[in-house]
């Protein structure tokens, strides 16, 4: 099969290599699966660089979510088990783990639906118990983790603020359903959102960014809001003024997904029922900007590193004839 690998660390476009390789095999408790489509992730670039929390031994394939068909013809989505990620013709899975790809959904935005769309709804209803008519503020509301935010929370009645990097990212964020859109590049954001919102500020802020974001993320929260950090894009961890928190009144909220596969993986279940019943009422869709080859993976990777991107990238292997042999 044709799979890239990973052999040493550095940027994607460097050292990503498509390469023919043997089909895995996997392990006790796994299942090979045939790749239908995989989504680019920024974890994906993370681990070509060697900064994410997960590092895999060398060689390795990226791709960390896919929409896959099991050898009885199942569709279904998961996360691959590395060092056999999704950027290939075939990828193995853990058994327990493999969720019903929602018939709603093409292969690519199945395969969107999955990391995503969960750390959304966990971040969300979760840690922050967003309610209907509270506002949400979205940092990079244009990308893949913030495009899922933005839906779920239209979904949940929330108004939602998207911060976005430019203007073709802005004109995304008001085809997802942004109520408000704010060009980080051209306005002054906490501004911006103290005009949005009387004064107020937002009851919870969705940080996948980090860095000067969080410091927005501060600036802007409500009395009693909730900021969810979900991860630090901009490549900077923040230091939060915790004498800040006590005086505004304010909560701080972590967000780790993949923790729940081990500590609940029952509530992982009852999520995608949940997001499997928004896509099919329309309430939610992955927005998938570009459906590529597989020997595009490696550009593709490189963009969402470098923040290009809108919406969900996804790679699609050339289709095969029958189901995983």
């Amino acid at each position: 099969m044709q799979a890239w690998q990973v052999h040493e660390i550095g940027e994607p476009s460097e050292v990503m290599r498509l390469t023919e390789t043997e089909r895995p095999t996997p392990g006790a408790g796994q299942v090979l699966l045939r790749v239908r489509a995989a989504c680019v992730n920024f974890p994906d670039a993370l681990m070509c660089r060697g900064q994410y929390q997960v590092r895999p031994p060398l060689p390795f394939t990226p791709g960390v979510e896919v929409c896959g068909e099991t050898a009885d013809g199942r569709r279904v989505i998961a996360t691959p088990a590395l060092p056999h990620g999704g950027f290939a013709e075939y990828a193995v899975a853990d058994a327990a783990a493999l969720l019903p790809a929602p018939a709603a959904l093409d292969d690519a935005e199945a395969a969107a639906l999955h990391i995503g769309y969960q750390t959304g709804w966990f971040g969300l209803h979760r840690r922050a118990r967003l309610e209907a008519g509270e506002t949400l503020l979205v940092h990079a509301a244009a990308g893949g983790v913030g495009s899922a935010a933005v839906q779920l929370g239209r979904a949940a009645g929330a108004t939602v603020i998207g911060v976005v990097g430019g203007a073709d990212k802005a004109a995304v964020a008001r085809e997802l359903g942004c109520d408000t859109v704010i060009d980080r590049h051209a306005e002054d954001v906490v501004a911006a959102v103290k005009q949005a919102t009387g004064g107020r500020g937002a009851d919870v802020v969705y940080d996948p960014v980090g860095g000067d974001a969080y410091a927005q993320s501060a600036k802007t929260v409500a009395f009693e809001g909730r900021i969810v950090v979900v991860g630090f894009a901009s490549g900077t961890v923040p230091s939060p003024a915790l004498n800040h928190a006590l005086v505004k009144n304010y909560s701080v909220l972590g967000l780790h997904w993949g923790l729940y596969r081990t500590k609940d993986p029952e509530l992982v279940l009852h999520c995608h029922e949940q997001l499997t019943e928004l896509a099919a009422r329309g309430a939610i869709r992955p927005p998938v900007s570009a459906r590529l080859p597989l020997d595009g993976a490696a550009a593709a990777v490189q963009r969402v590193a470098d923040g290009v991107t809108t919406g969900r990238v996804a790679v699609v292997p050339a289709p095969k004839n029958g189901a995983v042999a």
